[in-house]
């Protein structure tokens, strides 16, 4: 346990009250030469917010003085909710008028004021910040008279930055440029700063993805320390690497990715056993053979976290030559890999595995579509092409309905989500927005993959070593009676409301909406029920998959989580679990699942972003054209209306002019005062596209009535 740990667990004893520094001196028998450096650690753990001082100089620790260290979550209405550090403390709401100057994402203290006696939420006001996120912001400049201003494109940060105009670098307004913060705001006072960077006008489709990119600090350029490093990898694996490794390269094996997939990592083999049992083999890419740890190039994928997949464009963890060359599984070449071969049984148990170093040559790269035509249309010129393979295919599709069906009996939730994907010409111009399709392939993968990492993360928990786990804790109660009584609204109940729920509540009501017209919009609110999966060594379960173990071992490529297990496994079959070097990972584990989840929440942001951009422009080009949708929600002054594509825009009550229309919150519908016309979710409407703001990405529709 580190100093500052020992300091924080004194202070979180029941029998303490918050003492002077010279006290805790005394409490921890420190001579005079370790004073003047222990005064200097606790004003570094006041500035991180693990231990408050007080006005009359006493320590102690914020939830022991109703405090509550935390990042702050703005809304674009301008409150807020503090996401707390420890996980055991709820959110806290922050009024507008209690931000005190906080920007979103800002890591704060927060004074608790009320909690809620019925609901246990707590209201509380910003004392401090601790940490300010947004060095830059990206924007509109806009111009006026004697100053000018950036309009953030977050809408969560909803104050404007004021730019003197000797620092405004004569730029016009529209434009989409960088600004950096150079005096923070207070509670009566926007922020003030300068331009930094001129990105081009906010009307161009390159420079909004270019936008989008800065907003979430993507960079598409790795340093030139890293591409160095890179350049002196040799393309050619040595022989007495290839000795020492287990030989696969007499078994069939193939990849099946996507059509435009570059970065390959993960082939299957498959054989049936004389027992009637399957032998599935998972060849995952060894990455961690070329990125050593430590290295430049180790230490920004950390910081990278994961690929970053747009709508236009790949930022990948690793550059290119690694990413798409000498780690790509790509076919007829020699490549080295960490192997799990599992015996899995006709009813999906898995009775034997085995994780080894390997060396493999694909024999087939293999794309969803050609896989999936040859399994469920039977396409002949597909199963000519390849009939060495189509054994091996059948086999796949069999034990994937054996292990899906295995999932699906134990309670784990399918969300079968419509994924939007959006086509793009050579200049980058939406020409089709359309549904993704999960066909047969991409859901034999997808159960390969889950079964794999399951095995994975069971036999490293037993093994009790250092390890990261990919955790989805169990949701609150208070969260789904709200989601019990929103689906009330539609005859449906959750049963067994208590202190905790099992998933397979959850699988039967996904089973008992399928196909109907409310799917879409219970399947949402559901998800926002249950809590965010995320990285974290300690193996916690994972509630939506019902599983007590599991892990992400099986993208080393664009994962860096997949990466750090890697390493763990290769250390304990080369070394053993008393292998010192596992020591060092334990306290280092923690950081990696942390800076990793916070990565992954940016990446997803960013890739939401800029599909979101794309379907503004794909409809920007389709004003007064009409569409038959769904309605998929209900505010006070608006429905939202999902299209069949997956684009979603929404009717304002303004616009609704045939009478004076009353929302009821709890039911979620909204009533005309005179006609008694009732609009509620899940309810086929037809509209007009009447508006569309690709800056702020917004859809705006209008009814169509029915000519009677």
């Amino acid at each position: 346990m580190s100093t500052k740990e020992q300091i924080v667990e004194f202070m979180r004893e029941l029998a303490y009250n918050p003492m002077l520094e010279e006290e805790l001196a005394d409490n921890f028998k420190l001579s005079k030469k370790e004073r003047k450096s222990f005064a200097s650690l606790l004003d570094e753990m006041e500035a991180e917010g693990l231990i408050i001082k007080t006005r009359k100089k006493r320590f102690g620790v914020p939830e022991r003085m109703g405090l509550v260290v935390g990042r702050l979550q703005a809304n674009a209405k301008g409150f807020g909710f503090i996401i707390p550090d420890q996980a055991d403390i709820k959110d806290v709401f922050i009024p507008a008028n209690s931000m005190n100057g906080a920007m979103h994402n800002d890591r704060v203290i927060a004074r608790i004021n009320s909690i809620n006696s019925n609901t246990k939420k707590s209201e509380g006001e910003i004392i401090r910040i601790l940490e300010h996120a947004n060095l830059e912001i990206v924007g509109t400049y806009e111009d006026s008279r004697n100053f000018g201003f950036v309009v953030p494109d977050d809408p969560r940060i909803n104050v404007d930055i004021y730019i003197p105009k000797k620092e405004s670098k004569k730029v016009n307004s529209g434009y989409k440029v960088v600004c950096q913060i150079t005096r923070w705001p207070e509670a009566r006072r926007n922020p003030e700063g300068v331009i930094a960077e001129v990105l081009g006008h906010s009307e161009d489709s390159e420079t909004n993805i270019l936008a989008i990119m800065k907003k979430h600090k993507l960079e598409p350029e790795f340093p030139e320390e890293v591409e160095k490093e890179v350049a002196a990898i040799p393309d050619e694996i040595p022989q007495e690497e290839i000795e020492r490794r287990a030989d696969l390269r007499n078994i069939k094996m193939v990849t099946i990715d996507g059509a435009d997939a570059k970065d390959l990592d993960d082939a299957i083999s498959i054989e049936k056993l004389e027992n009637g049992n399957y032998r599935l083999g998972v060849h995952i890419a060894d990455v961690t053979h070329y990125v050593r740890e430590n290295t430049v190039l180790d230490k920004e994928a950390l910081r990278r976290g994961t690929s970053v997949y747009l709508v236009d464009r790949v930022i990948p963890m690793l550059p290119k030559k690694l990413s798409n060359g000498v780690c790509s599984l790509n076919p007829n070449i020699n490549r080295l890999t960490l192997t799990v071969f599992m015996e899995i049984d006709k009813k999906g148990k898995v009775h034997k595995h085995e994780v080894t170093e390997s060396v493999i040559n694909i024999n087939e790269r293999m794309i969803y579509e050609d896989v999936s035509d040859i399994l469920e249309n039977d396409n002949s010129e597909l199963k000519e092409r390849y009939s060495h393979l189509i054994d091996d295919f059948k086999m796949m599709e069999d034990l994937s309905k054996i292990l899906r069906k295995r999932r699906e009996e134990r309670g784990a939730i399918d969300f079968d989500f419509p994924e939007a994907k959006v086509i793009l010409d050579d200049t980058g111009k939406p020409i089709e927005v359309k549904k993704y399709d999960r066909r047969i392939a991409n859901r034999m993968i997808e159960e390969f993959m889950l079964v794999c990492n399951e095995t994975v993360a069971e036999y490293f928990q037993w093994l009790n070593v250092p390890f990261v786990y990919r955790v989805h804790e169990d949701p609150s109660v208070e969260r789904l009676e709200e989601f019990n009584k929103f689906i009330h609204n539609f005859g449906y109940h959750l049963k067994g409301l208590t202190t905790e729920v099992h998933p397979k509540v959850l699988q039967e009501l996904l089973k008992k909406i399928e196909g109907k017209k409310e799917e879409v919009v219970i399947n949402t609110l559901m998800l926002r029920s249950l809590k965010k999966a995320r990285y974290t060594s300690e193996n916690l379960g994972h509630f939506g998959l019902a599983a007590e173990y599991y892990c992400h071992f099986t993208s080393p490529i664009r994962r860096y989580p997949d990466l750090a297990i890697h390493r763990i496994i290769k250390a304990v079959l080369q070394k053993g679990t008393a292998d010192k070097w596992l020591e060092k990972m334990n306290g280092f584990v923690g950081y990696i699942g942390e800076q990793s989840s916070i990565c992954e929440r940016k990446a997803d942001e960013a890739e939401r972003d800029t599909v979101d951009l794309k379907k503004c422009e794909y409809m920007a080009e389709r004003i007064n054209e009409e569409y038959e949708g769904v309605i998929s929600g209900i505010i006070s002054f608006g429905v939202f209306v999902e299209l069949d594509n997956t684009i979603e825009g929404m009717v304002r009550v303004s616009s609704l002019v045939d009478d004076y229309y009353i929302f009821n919150s709890e039911h979620h519908t909204l009533t005309g005062e005179r006609t008694k016309r009732v609009f509620k979710i899940g309810d086929i409407v037809k509209i007009k596209v009447s508006k569309v703001n690709v800056m702020q990405r917004e859809i705006d529709f209008t009814l169509v009535e029915n000519k009677s």
